[in-house]
């Protein structure tokens, strides 16, 4: 009842086709921004901001590159984490080695240089897809945690292999506290996921839907596959890598080549999968689901182990963590291939006849 559109008309193709089409949508975005601008460092302590908001907030934008991949372009990648690793090492060298370097642009050129190294190995996708894709791009992988590890120039000659950065500053604006990096990665991921919506809705958007759907009949009625493609890597590289520079600078500080191992990839491939493939609502969802999770079993599990007598250890939390993404995305699978992000689309649906059951 509250949650219709009943009277609001259309006078124009750009009211049509904008973002929202329904006011109650368009209210209740801005409405959650505001929120999560003022609201939520008003009301949340520096653990909750420093140990769950940010590190939602970058893998929230890290998903959305790799869903703009696998999900909107339907190439399958495992080297997620690899740039990632591109952005977050290209950042902090662009920063050292050229005096002045503002951090906003060193972390762009993070995004350029892996929107560099994404296309190199997207090449394979002109070629091949599916398995042997996702191959290649694990190779991608392979090859930067060798690179980062072995080749002291990109730890700056670092014998630990691990590198640090401070004072960060925007503009004047001097980033130490949970608050400063929260309201940083919130307004990286504000404009990017801005930037996304209307990337994925334009004529590009609709080219990697089609390569996505049937990349044979795309190419018959026009498509270029190569173009697009390339594009979907350049495009989703250069968000992923972005992230990994806000991963290093904001939230970790200091980091070694083992902060974005395979096992980063494969967590971002998650929060795709249970969040909804084609869904820039869902890479919020799957992102969201990733990080909370492990801390609700931190909790809940020693607290089970508790009721009945049974000592749980942490590596036995991290383990049952383990299986428990591995239950949810067969579940996911199975059950609804288009994750949470479909589930709310079902909710909508219904709010739109409630209390009416038809």
């Amino acid at each position: 009842m509250f949650y219709r559109e009943n009277g609001q008309f259309k006078t124009s193709y750009r009211a049509d086709q904008q973002i929202f089409p329904i006011a109650q949508d368009r209210w209740a975005i801005l409405a959650l921004i505001a929120f999560a601008f003022i609201g939520v460092p008003l009301l949340l302590d520096e653990y909750m901001l420093r140990a769950i908001m940010t590190p939602f907030l970058i893998l929230s934008l890290a998903a959305l590159g790799v869903n703009i991949l696998v999900g909107y372009c339907g190439q399958i990648s495992l080297g997620s984490g690899a740039f990632m690793a591109v952005g977050a090492y290209a950042a902090y060298n662009t920063q050292i080695r050229i005096d002045g370097m503002p951090l906003l642009l060193a972390l762009l050129s993070g995004g350029f240089f892996a929107t560099l190294v994404g296309i190199f190995f997207g090449i394979p996708s002109l070629r091949v897809k599916g398995l042997y894709l996702a191959v290649a791009t694990l190779a991608a992988q392979f090859f930067c945690d060798w690179a980062f590890l072995r080749v002291g120039w990109f730890t700056n000659n670092n014998a630990s292999g691990s590198v640090s950065v401070s004072n960060l500053q925007i503009l004047g604006w001097t980033i130490n506290t949970p608050v400063d990096k929260y309201l940083l990665c919130l307004g990286f991921l504000v404009v990017f996921a801005l930037l996304a919506k209307n990337l994925v809705r334009s004529a590009i958007g609709r080219e990697w839907m089609a390569i996505r759907d049937m990349d044979v009949a795309a190419a018959v009625i026009g498509i270029r596959p190569m173009y697009a493609k390339l594009s979907a890597f350049a495009v989703s590289s250069f968000i992923i890598g972005v992230s990994g520079g806000l991963w290093g600078f904001v939230h970790l500080g200091s980091w070694e080549p083992a902060a974005f191992s395979i096992d980063r990839s494969f967590q971002l491939l998650f929060m795709v999968i249970i969040g909804g493939l084609g869904s820039i609502m869902g890479s919020f969802f799957g992102a969201a689901f990733i990080v909370v999770l492990p801390i609700f079993l931190n909790q809940f599990l020693p607290w089970v182990g508790a009721l009945i007598g049974v000592d749980i250890s942490t590596a036995a939390v991290s383990h049952a963590e383990f299986m428990v993404f591995g239950a949810l995305i067969v579940w996911f699978l199975i059950v609804e291939p288009h994750g949470l992000a479909r589930l709310w689309s079902i909710g909508k649906q219904k709010l739109r006849l409630w209390p009416f059951p038809h």
